[in-house]
């Protein structure tokens, strides 16, 4: 496969996945500012510190409130990581390898990207239902592609940036809670408390399945526990580096463990640590902590992903 090949269906799948995770946040913010007597700042912030991005949105729009945040990741055209933008790099990439992707994946992608461009009626919609249809025709986009996509080199390329996408996203979502997002002492297993772990939950699509598996009440640890180690939830941290490492498998035709190269080594050390970590070790040592340096493990993998077997570093495809 030819190395731009490979580079482009890695960042469609990373985009698609990005789009999705912030229309869903998006959603879980406008019910939860209606749910809780939180400074407005309390419940929308967090989500440009969830895209790294607070300095740039200050920057924009100094003073912002929600209104300024919806719009920031909804459609700002100076946001790279705004949806519609996400969208957009997407489809362009995908555009230019429309003889490897189903046909069927590339027509609803390039309708979802028309129907966002300005003056089309999906901005006379109600904000609520625009991230619905956003999140529900990304979660098509992944249908299509999980159906019709043979299991070669295409389909682990894609995979590849969805997963590392994916976990990235999941982290983030938690540190926030736990580090930005910590309440005062008294409010600590309080209603306001709890709403905000139900919240963060559903941030994560992991509300439902939580307490069907758990079946316990919600705990910080429990939640912590869920969204980074279980091994059986496809947003979950280790779910998702287990998934990474079968993708690179298949791409080398070898197992990773075969070879001193960086890349294994990483993945290896990275997914080995993630596969037999406790969560009482990982709160032990701080969330906030493990979360950040397992942030920079991510980008060093990606990095080295890119190193090994993509052409260039430069284009649309980059905004992480």
């Amino acid at each position: 496969m030819l190395s731009r090949v490979a580079e482009q269906l890695y960042w469609i799948f990373r985009y698609v996945e990005r789009a999705e995770n912030l229309a869903r946040f998006l959603e879980v913010s406008q019910s939860m500012a209606l749910d809780t007597p939180m400074n407005a700042d309390d419940v929308w912030l967090p989500l440009i510190d969830v895209c790294a991005d607070r300095s740039r949105f200050e920057e924009l729009h100094p003073g912002g409130g929600a209104n300024e945040v919806g719009e920031y990741l909804l459609r700002e055209a100076e946001n790279p990581n705004a949806i519609r933008n996400c969208l957009a790099i997407a489809r362009e990439n995908a555009r230019q390898i429309r003889e490897v992707i189903p046909n069927e994946f590339f027509e609803d992608l390039n309708a979802l990207y028309l129907d966002l461009e300005d003056g089309e009626p999906f901005w006379q919609l109600p904000e609520q239902e625009q991230l619905q249809q956003i999140r529900s025709r990304c979660q098509q986009l992944y249908g299509i592609a999980d159906s019709t996509m043979r299991r070669d080199l295409s389909w682990q390329f894609a995979n590849l940036g969805r997963l590392i996408e994916r976990a990235d996203k999941t982290a983030r979502i938690l540190d926030v809670k736990y580090f930005l997002l910590l309440p005062s002492l008294e409010d600590v297993g309080g209603a306001l408390d709890e709403l905000q772990w139900i919240a963060l939950l559903r941030c994560a699509s992991a509300y439902q399945v939580f307490r069907q598996h758990t079946q316990q009440p919600i705990s910080p640890s429990g939640v912590a526990a869920f969204l980074l180690l279980d091994p059986a939830f496809p947003r979950s941290v280790r779910y998702c580096l287990n998934g990474m490492a079968e993708a690179l498998n298949g791409i080398d035709q070898r197992p990773l463990t075969e070879g001193a190269d960086e890349l294994a080594r990483t993945m290896g050390l990275l997914q080995a640590h993630w596969n037999y970590s406790r969560v009482e070790e990982v709160v032990n040592r701080g969330l906030h902590e493990v979360i950040d340096t397992l942030q920079q493990q991510l980008n060093q993998l990606h990095h080295l992903i890119e190193e090994r077997y993509f052409i260039s570093s430069h284009g649309p495809m980059e905004a992480i």
